[in-house]
């Protein structure tokens, strides 16, 4: 069997309306198509998946049509899962052209992107095994490779927020490949083809050994972001518009981030995510949850400064410094002098602080405006009212 020719915007909302009534449909949460890299020695091994565009809780009317593309070209679609993975092929893609026939003509810029994929495919004289299509139903752990990439693209692509969706397993179903630009490369295959590819000059030059490949091997930034060196910042991680991160110590893991202009000289780990306006300087590190918080993910507030080679492993509020070179963790002791005390709480009335002199840091966590120090007598770690204003240089950002 065959979609027909779809002849008006009506007769598709028409179609639309008779897919999403069948018995067991389910709207999906998320879908797309992406071409895969598949094992080099192993053809069922999905190395990659690469989107060229990503649904997430849009484009309903889409989803529909891909769905019954799928099921007149006799691909039963499993709605009882959490998701449904499958290969596309010619016949999928000459239903999908003919139900999209009203649109054809208008697909183009920034209308009707499921149309421009579908045309895309269309366009290539074989498509063969090299394209799947993904539908997330419900936001559970991901049961396949492409079901992973279809969450970090839209971390990355900041249509999910930070920490917003279910990752975990996500190591386990991606395999660690040898990158070659953004290719991969099963490790396997190397080594069973090292010395005829070492003697004939073919033996390729490695970026990086790793399950994830790096962000803008999939990701178009916005035009005032720079990312001074590409292996700094990991896919699935999310940057702001005019997030600047520099070479050196820096570095951006998955499901981390910004939420705005930051500039980031340091570590942010996996979970952790920065607000607008903060310096993130040279070699200091945002721990994650599984780098010693307990399994508390941090946020760092807004126009908050972290001094160089600083270690922060607790949500720290707006307007806050920590100096270089010392760290504040949940547990570490921390000196508040009366008069300081009052102006901290006058900074955030909210807050509910003993009246008292010594604090652990984690009964100050999420505060706003603390300027933490060391006393270069003592050593002690001490808080007090921050007096600086951070700001970023606006022609940087």
């Amino acid at each position: 069997m065959a979609i027909h020719t779809v002849a008006s915007t009506d007769e598709f909302k028409k179609l639309v309306a008779e897919v999403t009534s069948q018995a067991n449909y389910k709207e999906p949460m998320a879908f797309g198509i992406a071409r895969v890299d598949r094992g080099q020695k192993n053809a069922e091994k999905i190395l990659q998946a690469n989107f060229g565009l990503v649904n997430w809780k849009e484009n309903f009317g889409s989803a529909a049509i891909f769905i019954k593309a799928l099921q007149e070209a006799r691909c039963e679609v499993d709605f009882s899962g959490s998701e449904f993975v499958a290969t596309v092929n010619d016949d999928f893609v000459n239903n999908a052209m003919a139900a999209f026939a009203p649109y054809l003509g208008e697909a183009n810029g920034d209308a009707h992107k499921n149309v421009q994929v579908i045309k895309a495919l269309a366009a290539m004289k074989d498509i063969g095994k090299n394209f799947r299509i993904v539908f997330l139903f419900e936001d559970t752990n991901p049961q396949s490779v492409e079901a992973v990439y279809l969450k970090l693209y839209a971390l990355s692509l900041g249509k999910a927020p930070l920490r917003g969706i279910n990752l975990n397993g996500a190591f386990g179903l991606l395999n660690n490949v040898a990158w070659v630009g953004n290719t991969p490369y099963e490790l396997e295959y190397l080594r069973d083809h090292e010395i005829e590819m070492k003697l004939n000059g073919t033996f390729p030059t490695i970026d990086s050994v790793d399950k994830f490949p790096r962000y803008l091997q999939h990701i178009i930034p916005a035009d005032n972001t720079r990312i001074l060196e590409a292996s700094k910042v990991r896919m699935g991680a999310q940057l702001a518009a005019g997030t600047t991160v520099m070479p050196g110590a820096s570095y951006i893991n998955f499901n981390a981030g910004t939420l705005g202009p930051v500039m980031v000289e340091g570590r942010i780990s996996s979970s952790a995510i920065v607000g607008a306006g903060s310096d993130v300087g040279g070699g200091a590190s945002i721990l994650g949850v599984l780098s010693g918080t307990d399994g508390n993910p941090i946020s760092i507030g807004e126009n908050t400064l972290l001094g160089a080679n600083s270690v922060t492993g607790l949500p720290l509020g707006d307007a806050c410094i920590v100096d270089a070179g010392i760290a504040i963790l949940a547990g570490t002791k921390i000196k508040i002098a009366p008069e300081e005390l009052e102006k901290i709480k006058a900074a955030n009335p909210q807050a509910k602080l003993e009246t008292k002199t010594t604090f652990k840091a984690e009964e100050l966590q999420g505060l706003n405006g603390i300027h933490y120090r060391q006393n270069s007598l003592t050593g002690e770690i001490i808080a007090r009212r921050s007096t600086r204003e951070v700001k970023l240089n606006a022609d940087l950002h």
